[in-house]
């Protein structure tokens, strides 16, 4: 990790943003989970502005409570690294799923079994859209109760429970190997069957869609409201924010980010301790003005 930077390093300009993407642990919330007066004051400055913001996480639908009291006009968020659009209007657990991009169960099996190959001791949780269903040995890390406990191969299977709902993504967990080297060996051993991330400091693995990441679905969105590459402005910490990173016309690297997202990321700013995502956002209407 990095130490944190107390002014942004901005590049070059670029079009006037018309959109803010923003990851939300490490980099828009504070480690409490909390999202700061300054970073709250600039959202809704960005919003008056005319600037669309879209809160870009890994979390699934039912743990964006965290910024449930600051949604206003930024309504729309990408959950599960791009699995699912969530209009968060409602508020917790009254969310509408907007997009989904599911993860095929024969593409799901596939990459359970080559990582069981690859790793033995892998533990596996499946999450769809509303329901959460893991096996025995999977560790609880967020005090989650599983709608369903079962073998990976069983918690899949076509009369599985919850066989209606999509399959958004899976976790896979091993409690000895590197997490950084846990990755690598993920993505060779699955290959193009699925998309595999992290942004856990754990050995956790997210696995999605062979297409499904942040920065796809973000352009899908942007697409569909007319806006290029060019004019989105984005934020991130771990390595499943690289491709949005990368994609951007603008985008920063937080001050506590990992070192492939500093490598991806065009700019830097301060950790999100620091206010990182606020500090941007203020230079950037600066420049409006």
């Amino acid at each position: 990790m990095t130490s944190a930077t107390r002014q942004p390093v901005t590049p070059a300009a670029a079009l006037p943003p018309r959109l803010i993407a923003t990851d939300l642990d490490g980099t828009l919330l504070r480690d409490d989970k909390s999202v700061s007066d300054r970073t709250v004051a600039a959202l809704a400055a960005a919003e008056e502005a005319g600037i669309e913001v879209f809160f870009v996480t890994g979390r699934p639908a039912r743990w964006m409570d965290v910024v449930s009291d600051h949604v206003h006009g930024h309504g729309l968020a990408i959950c599960g690294n791009g699995a699912a659009v969530v209009d968060l209007h409602g508020g917790p657990g009254a969310h509408r799923f907007v997009k989904v991009r599911e993860l095929a169960r024969d593409n799901a099996l596939d990459a359970v079994r080559l990582l069981r190959e690859a790793a033995p001791g892998t533990m596996y949780a499946i999450e769809q859209t509303y329901g959460f269903y893991q096996e025995p040995e999977y560790p609880k890390m967020h005090m989650e109760i599983p709608d369903h406990l079962a073998p990976a191969e069983r918690l899949l299977a076509p009369d599985a429970p919850g066989a209606d709902e999509p399959v958004l993504k899976i976790l896979a967990f091993h409690p000895t190997i590197d997490p950084d080297a846990f990755l690598t060996l993920a993505r060779l051993a699955i290959g193009d069957r699925a998309n595999v991330t992290r942004s856990s400091p754990s050995a956790l693995l997210e696995i999605s869609g062979p297409d499904v990441s942040k920065a796809s679905t973000l352009a899908l969105c942007c697409a569909e409201r007319g806006i290029s590459h060019e004019e989105v402005v984005a934020f991130g910490d771990m390595p499943n924010d690289v491709e949005m990173l990368t994609w951007a016309g603008r985008s920063y690297a937080m001050g506590n980010a990992h070192p492939d997202v500093l490598a991806a990321a065009s700019g830097r700013t301060a950790a999100n301790n620091e206010d990182g995502v606020a500090l941007v956002i203020e230079q950037l209407l600066t420049e409006r003005a």
